[in-house]
């Protein structure tokens, strides 16, 4: 994907739409501390199916346009969940695609995450990095990503530029940050596009890192690199503002910023 610098597009319309992840619930299998990636496509736990709830209480207000899921069970049923509870889902379709499922941890699946940090030891590597045979490696879940947002932008461009683009001179300096107060549509109140992707936990973590080293998305202010590239909570929240500008027929991104990272407050609430 493309990635061009605002300064090869002065004067031209933009789109700025949010972007929302969200890990799904728990399962049986996170509550176990075992690796589920792929092969294993397991149901939300009692406890994950009430994160969902919390979830959506808590997004309920938080308006969408386009709505974007893991084709896995656990993903969807994180999905439904959240948008049973928002109004603004109600006339919208859930795109399942596959390019959004979780890492595969090859012969891993199915085993104790300690159990592959050990083979990561005895193979002379550190966890996540390390990839067990038959897994998936960081960089072909990132070029895996990689299609699927090039997808999102090129879908989002042809439904919402026309009507939703304006001027970039009517746009916030991309350095400057989104201030947030601890609320659901913290950096989206404004904002008429606004994009839910349900993933997952490795995934995420791919995603994140993704954004911050290689398309320089600006972080909050004060924000701590260890929690950042950490796994997001079952129904943990991150959310981003991008900016897509038109050339010739496509849609390119050309900025990205950050609101939040791994907000678990609904979680905490229902506890």
């Amino acid at each position: 994907m493309r990635l061009y610098p605002v300064s090869a597009f002065r004067s031209m319309k933009t789109l700025t739409f949010g972007l929302t992840l969200v890990r799904h619930g728990e399962t049986q299998y996170n509550k176990d501390g075992l690796l589920q990636g792929q092969a294993i496509d397991a149901p939300l736990s009692e406890a994950g199916l009430q994160q969902a709830e919390a979830a959506g209480r808590y997004l309920a207000h938080v308006k969408f346009t386009n709505v974007f899921v893991s084709n896995m069970l656990r993903a969807k049923q994180t999905t439904e969940t959240i948008m049973k509870h928002n109004s603004s889902c109600s006339a919208l379709e859930m795109v399942c695609d596959p390019l959004l499922i979780e890492k595969s941890f090859g012969i891993a699946e199915g085993r104790r995450l300690q159990d592959v940090k050990d083979m990561a030891e005895a193979a002379g590597q550190t966890f996540p990095g390390f990839t067990p045979p038959g897994g998936e490696t960081q960089e072909q879940v990132k070029m895996r990503f990689k299609e699927f947002l090039e997808k999102m932008l090129q879908q989002i461009g042809a439904e919402h530029f026309s009507e939703r683009g304006q001027d970039d001179s009517s746009l916030p300096a991309p350095s400057q940050t989104t201030p947030t107060e601890g609320k659901a549509d913290d950096g989206v109140k404004d904002i008429p596009v606004h994009a839910l992707v349900v993933t997952h936990g490795a995934y995420m973590c791919v995603v994140v890192r993704y954004f911050v080293e290689e398309l320089h998305c600006h972080l909050p202010l004060g924000s701590d690199q260890a929690h950042v590239f950490s796994l997001s909570p079952n129904t943990g929240l991150c959310r981003f503002i991008i900016t897509v500008r038109k050339q010739d027929d496509e849609f390119i991104l050309s900025g990205i910023r950050c609101v939040f990272i791994h907000r678990g407050d609904h979680v905490k609430r229902r506890s």
